[in-house]
């Protein structure tokens, strides 16, 4: 999960380099920290965080297959 998070976060952004996911696990859910440049942070969030919901969905459909729980933080 963690890989599909980052690869789908690098092609967004440009610096790649900066891309840092933290995994979180908790009691029900995992919970993935998504920490990018400042200059990048717009872009993975998107307009009216449309790019971040599009994220958050892709991630709980992949793990709907391990019937497991996931959540997607962007953290400045």
């Amino acid at each position: 999960m963690k890989q599909l998070i980052e690869y789908l976060v690098k092609a967004l952004v440009d610096e790649p380099d900066l891309v840092n996911i933290n995994e979180v696990p908790g009691e029900e859910a995992t919970t993935y920290e998504v920490r990018v440049a400042p200059d990048d942070l717009g872009k993975v969030i998107g307009k009216q965080g449309r790019i971040a919901n599009a994220l958050r969905t892709v991630a709980k459909a992949a793990a709907m297959k391990d019937k497991k729980k996931v959540y997607v933080e962007i953290v400045a």
